[in-house]
């Protein structure tokens, strides 16, 4: 046979041997030659290397037909002319093999060459295969359908199902390949097995990360849509990812449209929930799409919150933290703070926090680009923080800069104790709850901290929550106070106002004290004595009683409050008749 004949040429000859005609019958017989080639070409006893080669070409070959073999090609003569080519090409290379395992051959350059030969023909019979299936040869009219299999359907059943959807997938036109795509979608969220079967269809996952890339807007869709529901599953993410899956979805996030782009930021998300593909993101431009997406305060929030859900994954790696940074990351998130959109809001301040975590040189960037001031401002009752920012935004404040003198001064010159007091008291139970504790914090800083909260007018407030509901609150309330009340200054303003100290004196009563912050009470008290005016106070006050029953008890820090309210009406009495 010519080696520079046609492959029609070759096929028409074939055909006049052969007898074969076009039809669905040929393409069972030209899989089940190419099998018996494949079995033989492993019994050949020379050339193991050319047979290698042959074998893979042979081995995509039978993929390649076996997935049409569902559908009628009667009327499709470029699939049945490729076929009978396929076919001739398979007879000459099963008698070169049988030459090779007979060792009937009568030259090894020779034989060396029809190997070459017929290896570049099956070269080209996969060319022309994959033209055939790219023009999507199979249409509705062609396929055989077949039906999903209802429920408690044996696994068979099942993988049946799966490779006529791969056939339609790889073969048909677009209208099919969405059908296939939607019936692929349906069942993998309908019953765990499926996506089983799909992962293990590695062919399948092939074609999903080739469609990402679709110039079919439904097929990306679609096909992101599928990939997000497999990534779901912890135990097939490897094989996503092994698929090549992470290139294909940055590419989605930067030209895809607004539903695939979403899409695309949920499957990277849960992919990064595992470090090892962090870098694969960041290597392949993803950290500076996700960052382009964050900028966009006025689209999609669901997009938004997924973007920041992978940079927040990507950020525990600290050479790609830095990268972030140096892309601009604290400005992208400060302005997304300021959206009006709460979910950007709460994103930007979570991945503030993120970022900064133990890594001073990025939270002093945030303080310097103004992150604090406007996580200050966000407290204002009229601002554009939702209530949920809002206590995002204290739990951030405390983070950035409670550990610091420096960052203290700059939070209260920006304002900060006269938003935390209005929050203090808050009808909102968990601001007022958060407030609370960052005053309690605020308590154990500084002296002048202290001081510049009792200026503020923090004390009243923590009193009037010493029998708050929460066991919480009235601990931190009252530990606070006892911080507070040891600074003269503070003292000496709490003495002021008699109510403060009735309030503390009745709230010692056994009905109404609450057992977890009596022993603050009785330090604030104890604290009150180390002055005239205070102990004149509480000796005064129709509450004392409560104060001289535990006493009684034998609790120490009343005993040692009442000896020295004690020493001072003796001091009292001796001044008087000294003065006589």
């Amino acid at each position: 046979m010519g080696v520079n004949k046609s492959l029609e040429e070759e096929a028409r000859e074939h055909n006049e041997d052969q007898g074969l005609n076009e039809s669905p019958t040929n393409l069972r017989q030209v899989i089940e030659r190419l099998s018996s080639l494949l079995s033989l070409s492993h019994s050949t006893k020379v050339f193991h290397g050319k047979w290698q080669m042959i074998r893979e070409k042979l081995e995509k070959l039978y993929t390649g037909l076996t997935a049409a073999e569902n559908c009628d090609f009667a009327s499709n003569s470029a699939f049945s002319e490729l076929t009978n080519a396929i076919s001739v090409t398979l007879k000459s290379c099963t008698g070169l093999a049988d030459r090779c395992v007979n060792l009937s051959y009568s030259g090894k350059l020779l034989m060396q060459s029809d190997l070459d030969v017929v290896s570049s023909k099956f070269d080209a019979h996969l060319k022309s295969l994959g033209k055939v299936y790219n023009a999507g040869i199979l249409n509705q009219a062609q396929a055989i359908v077949v039906l999903k299999p209802g429920v408690g359907a044996s696994r068979d059943d099942m993988k049946f199902y799966v490779k006529d959807l791969l056939t339609r997938l790889k073969i048909g036109g677009s209208v099919m390949k969405r059908q296939a795509l939607d019936g692929l979608d349906e069942v993998i969220s309908e019953d765990e097995k499926y996506v089983k079967i799909v992962v293990e269809t590695s062919e399948i996952l092939g074609l999903l990360v080739n469609f990402l890339e679709s110039g079919s807007v439904e097929i990306q869709e679609q096909s992101a849509k599928i990939v997000l529901v497999i990534a779901g599953f912890d135990s097939y993410k490897s094989a996503l990812v092994g698929a090549g899956v992470i290139a294909p979805l940055i590419r989605v996030l930067e030209s895809g449209s607004e539903m695939g782009k979403e899409m695309a930021a949920k499957v990277l998300k849960k992919l990064t929930e595992n470090s090892d593909n962090s870098w694969s993101v960041s290597a392949n431009g993803g950290v500076t799409a996700l960052l382009k997406l964050c900028t966009n305060v006025n689209g999609s929030p669901e997009l938004m919150s997924a973007s920041c859900g992978v940079l927040k994954n990507l950020a525990g790696v600290e050479e790609i933290r830095r990268f972030m940074v140096e892309e601009g990351a604290i400005s992208t998130f400060i302005r997304a703070m300021n959206s009006k959109d709460e979910v950007s809001q709460i994103n930007a301040i979570e991945f503030l926090q993120i970022i900064a975590c133990c890594d001073e040189p990025i939270r002093l960037m945030i303080i310097k680009e103004r992150g604090v001031y406007s996580l200050v401002h966000g407290l204002d009752q009229n601002s554009l923080f939702s209530t949920k920012a809002r206590e995002l935004a204290l739990r951030a404040i405390e983070n950035f800069c409670f550990t610091s003198s420096t960052s203290l001064a700059l939070l209260i010159g920006y304002g900060f104790l006269a938003r935390l007091i209005v929050l203090i008291r808050s009808v909102e139970v968990s601001l007022q709850e958060l407030a609370v504790k960052a005053a309690y914090h605020l308590c154990g800083t500084s002296e002048d901290i202290k001081k510049a909260l009792g200026d503020t007018g923090f004390m009243p407030e923590l009193v009037r929550l010493l029998d708050a509901r929460s066991f919480e609150v009235r601990d931190m309330a009252a530990e606070a106070l006892c911080k507070m009340v040891w600074v003269s200054k503070n003292r000496k303003r709490f003495i002021q106002d008699n109510f403060n100290t009735d309030r503390i004196l009745q709230l010692l009563n056994s009905d109404e004290a609450k057992t977890g912050n009596k022993k603050f009470l009785l330090s604030i008290l104890l604290s009150l004595t180390n002055s005239q005016s205070g102990r004149k106070a509480i000796a005064s006050s129709r509450y004392l009683k409560n104060l001289e029953r535990l006493a009684e008890t034998g609790i120490g820090d009343a005993r040692s409050i009442m000896k020295k309210l004690s020493r001072n009406r003796l001091q009292s009495l001796l001044s008087g008749i000294l003065n006589i």
